[in-house]
């Protein structure tokens, strides 16, 4: 199982970002998948989920900001949120946690 997380880097505040995984090794469409990040000296928090048919959850901290869609067909998952601020700064991974699938992540840093 190979998750590649991309599309992190520096976003001004107030902005957005996108962020893509693709999945290889699964039958990608039987799963749900999720979204993570690791905030600077923090535990690794989840951001949200989606299941196989589209259905979505969110955490608190970005409900409204933040959509998570998926494309079966390419096998890639996506997170796209805007608004962005200073405390989404974090490396965000694309994972399965039940299965213990976990990308290596990548770093968004949203300034000031």
């Amino acid at each position: 199982v190979q998750l590649v997380e991309s599309g992190g880097g520096l976003v001004q505040s107030g902005g957005s970002l996108k962020l893509s995984c693709k999945a290889s090794g699964i039958i990608f469409n039987l799963y749900t998948m999720s979204w993570w990040r690791q905030r600077p000296g923090q535990e690794r928090e989840l951001v949200g989920s989606i299941g196989p048919s589209g259905t979505t959850n969110y955490a608190d901290s970005v409900q409204g900001r933040a959509t998570i869609s998926r494309d079966n067909g390419k096998e890639e998952l996506y997170l796209q949120m805007g608004s962005v601020k200073p405390e989404d700064t974090a490396v965000y991974y694309c994972a399965n946690p039940t299965r213990d699938w976990w990308g290596h992540g990548t770093q968004v840093t949203v300034s000031a």
